[in-house]
């Protein structure tokens, strides 16, 4: 019995000793091996937290590619900045994908039309009593219809503005006059349609940025809109009277001062640079029209 039991002993001690040997033995990396019940370190790392990460084993980073690799400060496939994966930014950089950067030639550019082109009826009393605003809203829109009118409308007054003119249409047949008062309106709109692409021509060249449309058709409305004053009183006591000269100054220097103001908000250009493009028109305006009946 006493043999019996020792070799029962001795094989239950190689089972044991066989199992030990097949067992696993505890990670890759070293560490103790755990106790039944007990949750070992993985790969080597500090009790408590199966990944490294420091807190509370149940809060560790889960990473789903090579955790060695990541914790031990390798290439994390699944970080921020990976194709796939979305990057964080503050609000400050978010925003300026959301802001449309745009070349201005000024210091000052507004952001685009502030609401619907004018009525006609708006439009010529905004020039002339409210041009500040009426400019900024009408920098992007076309106005050739109360343009052309309204310069031609002009032109077909303007000949009784020189007193050799008006002479000649008031001494006239009818159908002779006729004639002449249709080249002189004719000749007008065309005139000032040319000294509006002149100026905006100009304005471009100073480092201005705006249409050529709306500068040439503002252009010529204020032309025409400045100097009806001074013709209506020319029609009656003819361009040689000395209030209708003074009349005649005074409107022409407020149409220096409204095309300056056009050209700087239709252009986004300093009153120095827009004065400078609106040099010709004005010099040819006191030359033909103004002085042309002194």
């Amino acid at each position: 019995m006493a043999g019996f039991r020792m070799g029962r002993g001795d094989r239950d001690n190689r089972t044991a000793q066989g199992q030990q040997a097949h067992a696993p033995q505890g990670p890759s990396y070293g560490g103790r091996a755990p106790q039944h019940g007990q949750r070992g370190p993985a790969y080597g790392y500090p009790q408590g937290n199966q990944y490294g990460y420091p807190g509370p084993a149940n809060e560790g980073p889960e990473y789903f590619g090579d955790p060695g690799r990541a914790g031990h400060g390798g290439h994390d496939p699944y970080a921020a900045n990976q194709p796939g994966h979305t990057q964080a930014f503050s609000i400050d950089e978010a925003s300026a994908y959301s802001r449309g950067e745009t070349y201005h030639a000024g210091s000052a550019q507004p952001p685009g039309p502030s609401g619907p082109p004018l009525h006609w009826k708006e439009l010529l009393k905004g020039v002339v009593l409210n041009p500040n605003p009426t400019f900024l809203r009408m920098r992007d829109y076309t106005m050739w219809g109360p343009a052309l009118i309204v310069t031609f409308l002009y032109g077909l007054l303007a000949v009784f503005g020189f007193d050799g003119a008006r002479a000649d249409v008031i001494g006239a047949t009818f159908t002779n006059a006729v004639p002449i008062v249709l080249i002189s309106a004719v000749a007008m709109v065309l005139s000032a349609f040319i000294l509006g692409v002149v100026t905006h021509t100009l304005a471009r060249q100073l480092g201005g940025d705006g249409a050529w449309q709306p500068t040439v058709g503002l252009s010529m409305l204020i032309m025409s809109l400045t100097d009806a004053p001074r013709l209506v009183f020319a029609m009656f006591f003819g361009g040689d009277a000395s209030f209708v000269q003074v009349i005649g100054w005074i409107t022409w220097l407020g149409a220096g001062a409204l095309l300056t103001l056009m050209v700087s908000r239709s252009h986004d250009l300093p009153w120095p640079k827009a004065l400078g493009a609106s040099a010709i028109q004005l010099i040819a305006l006191l030359s033909i029209v103004k002085l042309g009946t002194f």
